[in-house]
């Protein structure tokens, strides 16, 4: 696995595996990619989907699936995960988050689009290529969606979510109750997670949950104990964390931070 240096809300990947790669997991983001050698074969809303070489790959947020290779020489892919909150920006006030119903796409505009922010893993993106890349793939998201556009909450909701998501990424390390978002945010909790989901493709408690996982990984790269950085992170205990973490990422912390060190070594 080989990690690009990080992007504000974006984070891009390349990986190959052989055999297994992930048991079944969400995220709270997009995952794009571009399977570049090989069969990558995952289960998604109730089918299997095989990806070869050229194709696209589209996961919306909060979408169980897994991963494995689809046939005996493995599969290498790269991968970009992008925050919803991203694509509505780039969209504008009048769009609501695509739902694209094809998992796996022989698409060239989105592959052109993905390649804006794929193509080169060694170096950083600069903010006014990370802007182009968003707008590109934001627009290419839309045109696949192939439905009418819908219109996204309020104002006033979106304002109300972004406050939310504020207070949980300040407080993600410790019990965030109900009645403080609703105190932050003057929506009743019902509404708030109704809109919630709408624009960030997740529910305010799988948000809260993936940005301890997000502290959790930077710790394991730190070299902190799973213990530690469980505790840091605001779990309950180690096991608590490992299991989020595998049903987020598809793999356990300990794995995680072995094929870490692997791609450490290989740089």
């Amino acid at each position: 696995m080989r990690q690009a240096p990080p992007a504000p809300g974006l984070e891009r990947i390349e990986a190959y595996f052989a055999r297994h790669a992930y048991d079944p997991h969400r995220h709270d983001t997009y995952a794009l990619g571009v399977t570049l050698s090989g069969v990558q074969s995952f289960d998604y809303r109730g089918a299997r989907c095989d990806s070869q070489h050229g194709d696209v790959i589209v996961l919306h947020p909060d979408e169980a699936h897994d991963g494995r290779s689809g046939g005996e020489d493995g599969f290498r892919y790269r991968m970009l995960y992008v925050e919803p909150r991203l694509i509505l920006e780039a969209l504008g006030e009048t769009a609501a988050l695509p739902f694209v119903s094809d998992a796996v796409r022989a698409d060239p505009r989105l592959l052109a689009a993905l390649r804006l922010a794929l193509g080169d893993l060694d170096h950083g993106l600069e903010p006014l290529e990370r802007d182009r890349a968003l707008a590109a793939i934001a627009m290419a998201l839309h045109a696949a969606e192939g439905s009418s556009p819908r219109r996204a909450s309020s104002a006033t909701c979106s304002t109300a979510v972004e406050r939310a998501r504020a207070f949980l990424n300040e407080h993600f390390d410790r019990t965030v109750a109900s009645e403080e978002l609703e105190a932050v945010t003057g929506l009743d909790r019902y509404s708030l997670a109704r809109h919630f989901r709408a624009q960030l493709g997740a529910s305010p408690y799988r948000y809260l949950i993936m940005r301890r996982l997000d502290r959790v990984r930077r710790g394991i790269d730190a070299g902190e104990s799973l213990a530690q950085a469980a505790a840091d992170s605001g779990f309950a205990d180690q096991s608590h964390m490992t299991r989020q973490f595998k049903q987020a990422f598809g793999v356990s912390p300990g794995r995680w931070r072995a094929l870490r060190r692997d791609a450490y070594s290989a740089a």
